[in-house]
């Protein structure tokens, strides 16, 4: 298989990419070999990214990340990435904006 940037990969390429990164997953978890198992499982988040569309995730917004227990808000946007705060902390950072799940209410 030709690599190709997640950002060059139409809509069903993701989608069967994703699903290729899953059973690696799975298989390097069965043999537990947990640092490839993480790995995989990042590029899984990395490409669910590209399916998504970054003008939904507004700045200034918060969200609830899928771990269900941090929440994350956004400064800006680059791509398919929100650079922002987690937890009210004072560090910018940046993750996949398949990492945000759920917009919190009565944010500024």
């Amino acid at each position: 298989m030709d690599t190709k940037r997640f950002s060059q990969m139409s809509e069903f390429e993701l989608q069967t990419e994703i699903a290729r990164l899953n059973e690696k997953a799975k298989k390097a978890e069965q043999l537990g070999m947990m640092n490839e198992f993480a790995v995989y499982e990042r590029r899984v988040l990395m490409a669910k990214a590209y399916l998504l569309d970054p003008e939904d995730f507004k700045p200034g917004k918060t969200y609830t990340l899928i771990d269900g227990e941090s929440i994350f808000q956004i400064s800006y946007m680059n791509g398919h990435f929100a650079w922002g705060y987690r937890d009210n902390g004072t560090a910018l950072d940046a993750v996949p904006i398949s990492l945000l799940a759920n917009e919190r209410e009565g944010d500024i």
